[in-house]
């Protein structure tokens, strides 16, 4: 036998070097849904049984459910989808990864590579599409170079930044033979992200920390990524100051916690917002300073000193112009911080840091996130009373429970009243606002977590907008409880509708709902329904009980707003507190501290 005879048995088709690569990359799941263009692959994965395949209902839930299942354990999630409309189906879900930085590696199959170019049947450009959608994406065109392609896409994907890369994949490269390689030993030669921090600037922060009167921790979601919330609680209680989380921070700092303010932004706590305009030294680490944390960006904490630490340079004084720059991730960065703080001998302004703690106790003592719940028999239930009353036996059920949000009022009610201790148990579509993101991203939850209780928290608009997929969570078994505040409107629109546009509520309410109770049993799931307040808790304890899918509809006062509220291009010392706080006046003024 010759040597080319030889080399020719040892290749593979492209479908199995591709499946021996994602399974040289730890790849347990993957999510998709089959077309002419992956077939070759489908078949593959039939002939196997390393990798487990997700059946979902459409392709936008599959990156959704990856981002579900990459969230909340650390891994890259994988998605599989054929070409062209299987393609452009998934591009939401990629933005969305994009913009959360989410972790995804997505499989888009292609036409044969001849044909590329010619208007071929469920031919689109994937990689013209997606570019701005991806942190960096791919066209296969050589078989030789399938295996270095995976692998360099999975490094790309979880290496500085993490964030989503697609690999397009021509039918003919996966049908043909390929050569396999195994992963590189080294890193990338020309994508190496800066992990550790500059000394120099640590001891520049350091320095600026300990000088600081009125200082203010803020943390994102880069704290999740790096894996580094135990790191920031050390740092945070050595320090001694307050702290705040963003949006997609929520967990990187526990919120039973004294020094946690809560959460910041467009409808964070009073606290923490004031405390932010307040500051005299911000440290931001592993947030990007995003226009619904900021406010109106000329008056976006006017009297501080900022430092901020980024794995990603270019989000350094991208909207927010800084003090001190440190790139690095997350963990390495609280690292250095720690050992610096400890061995610097500088003295805290202790007397001046009780004086903002004094201050920061009178803004919280307002209650920012106070409502009145009426307990009388038949009541109708106020939504945040809904969420309080989940977490609350949620907590008293004892299972590790994660939680995901479609896109609306309910995500913020859930943000400010459901508290989170740990890190990963939190899914939501931060930065682009998806709706329909909540359902997959539960079912990927529940895929990587089969013990724990996934709760989708949803609002009855944000609901149908994928709600294919509780045939999925049918298919597999998949107890996933969606509790979905009904309030008959698109809530976050009718809000904005009434405090900015005079009440026209112009297409914002959702006529001819369906019966939820009755979806959810068409979908072999059970259906409950609260109606008033005396139902709440029974609903609630017979959702956590059931092994099943689950739909509970609640029922809540469809007059409800979601406060506190920074109104769009407001500052964060022009919060709305709501009508509970009618008569209260704001605490801070632009000329320093003008406390209440």
């Amino acid at each position: 036998m010759t040597a080319d005879a030889t080399k020719s048995e040892a290749m593979q088709s492209g479908a199995e070097v591709l499946l021996r690569a994602l399974k040289d990359q730890g790849v347990e799941v993957i999510f998709g849904y089959p077309g002419g263009a992956v077939l070759p692959i489908y078949d593959a994965l039939f002939q196997q049984n390393a990798i487990r395949h997700i059946l979902v209902r459409h392709e936008q839930a599959a990156v959704h459910a990856a981002e579900g299942y990459a969230r909340s354990t650390g891994k890259v999630g994988v998605v599989l989808v054929t070409s062209g409309p299987g393609a452009t189906n998934a591009v939401t879900g990629l933005v969305d990864a994009l913009m959360d930085s989410i972790p995804v590696v997505c499989l888009t199959g292609q036409v044969p590579t001849h044909l590329i170019g010619n208007d071929a049947f469920q031919e689109a450009d994937t990689t013209g599409i997606t570019r701005p959608a991806t942190k960096h994406n791919y066209l296969v065109k050589k078989p030789e170079n399938l295996a270095r392609v995976v692998h360099e896409a999975f490094y790309v994907a979880r290496s500085g930044r993490p964030g989503p890369v697609v690999i397009d994949l021509p039918k003919d490269i996966v049908i043909g033979k390929a050569p396999y390689e195994p992963p590189p030993s080294a890193d990338h030669r020309s994508y190496r992200p800066q992990t550790e921090p500059d000394a120099g600037q640590i001891a520049k922060a350091i320095a600026l920390l300990k000088s600081a009167k009125r200082p203010i921790i803020y943390a994102g979601g880069g704290v999740i990524n790096a894996g580094a919330s135990e790191a920031l609680t050390k740092f945070v209680r050595l320090t001694g100051y307050p702290c705040t989380n963003t949006l997609m921070g929520l967990g990187a700092y526990p919120s039973n916690d004294p020094q946690f303010l809560g959460m910041l932004g467009m409808h964070g706590t009073y606290e923490a917002n004031l405390a932010m305009h307040g500051c005299d030294v911000m440290l931001n680490i592993g947030a990007r300073f995003d226009d619904r944390v900021t406010g109106r960006l000329n008056a976006f904490s006017p009297h501080s000193r900022k430092i901020h630490a980024d794995i990603d340079p270019s989000s350094i004084n991208k909207n927010v112009p800084v003090d001190v720059a440190i790139v690095g991730d997350a963990g390495r960065v609280l690292e250095a911080l720690i050992a610096a703080w400890q061995a610097d001998e500088t003295r805290q302004h202790t007397a001046a840091l009780a004086d903002w703690w004094k201050q920061i106790e009178i803004w919280r003592a307002k209650d920012s996130l106070r409502f009145t719940q009426d307990k009388a028999k038949g009541a109708i239930i106020k939504p945040q009373y809904a969420i309080q009353r989940l977490y609350e036996l949620t907590r008293a059920d004892g299972r590790d429970t994660f939680i995901t949000t479609e896109v609306g009022q309910h995500q913020m009610w859930a943000a400010q009243h459901f508290r989170f201790d740990r890190p990963n148990r939190w899914m939501t579509s931060g930065g682009l606002g998806t709706m329909g993101y909540g359902l997959p991203a539960a079912m990927g939850v529940q895929i990587a977590h089969p013990e724990a209780l996934v709760i989708d928290i949803a609002g009855e608009a944000s609901i149908l907008m994928n709600i294919q997929e509780m045939s999925t969570l049918a298919q597999y078994r998949l107890p996933v409880k969606v509790f979905i505040l009904n309030n008959q409107y698109m809530g976050m629109v009718r809000q904005w509708q009434e405090l900015l546009h005079g009440g026209r509520y112009s297409e914002s309410y959702s006529a001819a709902l369906p019966d939820f109770v009755k979806l959810a049993d068409s979908f072999h799931g059970v259906g409950l329904r609260a109606e008033s307040v005396d139902d709440l808790d029974r609903v609630i304890k017979e959702m956590l009980a059931t092994d099943r899918p689950v739909i509970a509809d609640i029922a809540v006062d469809q007059k409800e707003n979601c406060f506190p509220m920074i109104p769009s291009g407001a500052a964060h010392n022009e919060m709305i507190l709501g009508p509970e706080h009618e008569d209260e006046a704001a605490g801070i003024t632009d000329e320093g501290l003008v406390l209440v």
